[in-house]
């Protein structure tokens, strides 16, 4: 018999937290790192170190000085481990920095061109010379929604039954599958630009978005293959168990009983594909091209794109073109961080409903 008093009986208790850092002791060591920093500061001004990366140097040694001195009366294994916790917490900021000063310095330098008509406009009666109120992305935006989309109508079947196949049915072909989906993971873009260049637009004779559409599904095959394999591993055994005690069969239960637990983890597989290949440039080059206006037929022709639009803007090479460019690797910047914070929320609630599921499968056991 148990003796230990369950949670339930006492709703007004809450278990204590020893571990958790209070909210004084936050504040202490965000003054005392504002303080370092300041410290680091005044060094780069009366020593050689200089420019930011002198700083970071400056503010790691005193950070580290400060632990050990600290830590001075406590064991080896202690001031080691106080240590090598502030080194790392140092590495990891500043591994963090460039992708902040990439995101600040194309905010920056993008929001210049931005104007409500620059999402609905095209460059048809404008050059990229024009006053920022004149002109826009609204094609290139189109464009790369077309591409995308047909990418994803080919990809998202073909990677969900790549990832069924691997963990559902394991067949004497799975070690194959495996390591095409493996090695198509590592092709560079270009290639597989060069490859639908010599398959579809060598033979119709023209570029076209639906040729850019297959470029990136090549790409995008691998991400959605691996993630949707992974989706799946999270399933408990028991619900397929359980299935297969009801007479289902094995393909059955996967489109019944498997995908509908994970429906929200495979959504989450689509939308890391659409981020890892909407701002792929190099296949684009070779199969789509560029336009300058609206084209809503992916067989009729050139297509714009954002990475596309980027690209001609930046090669222009005047002032206005440029911030241009920016502008549309803002929204490009913009399209890509929603995808993955999207993806994050929906990968965060695939696995807490297999949790649940995992749980109440379990309880049915024990009370069957």
């Amino acid at each position: 018999m148990n003796s230990v008093p369950a949670v339930d009986q006492y709703p007004g208790v809450e278990p204590l937290r020893p571990w958790a850092v209070t909210r004084s002791t936050r504040l202490k060591n965000l003054s005392r790192l504002a303080v370092f920093a300041f410290v680091a500061f005044l060094v780069t001004i009366i020593t050689p170190l200089a420019k930011f990366d002198g700083w970071a140097v400056a503010f790691l040694l005193i950070n580290v000085a400060w632990v050990v001195g600290q830590n001075s009366r406590l064991g080896a294994k202690e001031r080691r481990d106080a240590v090598l916790r502030v080194v790392f917490t140092s590495l990891a900021v500043v591994a963090f920095v460039p992708w902040l000063s990439i995101f600040v310095t194309v905010l920056l330098k993008g929001y210049r061109a931005i104007y409500p008509g620059y999402f609905f406009s095209d460059m048809r009666t404008s050059t990229p010379e024009d006053e920022f109120n004149i002109g826009g992305a609204g094609h290139a935006i189109v464009g790369s929604l077309i591409m995308v989309a047909i990418a994803t109508v080919i990809t998202l079947p073909l990677g969900i039954l790549s990832g069924i196949y691997l963990t559902e049915v394991r067949g004497r072909m799975t070690f194959l599958v495996r390591f095409i989906v493996q090695s198509m993971a590592g092709v560079p873009s270009v290639v597989a630009g060069l490859f639908i260049f010599t398959t579809v637009v060598q033979p119709m004779g023209k570029y076209s978005g639906m040729a850019g559409g297959l470029a990136l599904a090549v790409l995008m095959l691998p991400t959605v293959s691996r993630t949707a394999e992974e989706v799946l591993k999270l399933v408990p055994d028991d619900l397929r168990s359980a299935g297969y005690a009801l007479g289902a069969r094995q393909w059955r239960t996967a489109i019944m009983v498997v995908l509908p637990t994970v429906k929200s983890g495979l959504i989450t597989a689509g939308i890391l594909g659409i981020a890892r290949v909407i701002g792929e440039t190099a296949p684009l080059l070779l199969t789509s091209l560029n336009t300058n206006g609206f084209v809503w037929n992916p067989a009729g022709g050139t297509v714009a794109s954002l990475p596309t639009y980027i690209f001609s803007m930046f090669m222009y090479g005047t002032e206005y073109s440029a911030a241009r460019a920016w502008t549309g690797s803002l929204v490009l910047l913009v399209l890509v961080f929603g995808f993955f914070t999207l993806a994050r929320r929906l990968g965060a609630t695939a696995a807490q409903t297999a949790k649940t599921d995992s749980r109440k499968a379990r309880n049915l056991k024990k009370k069957s």
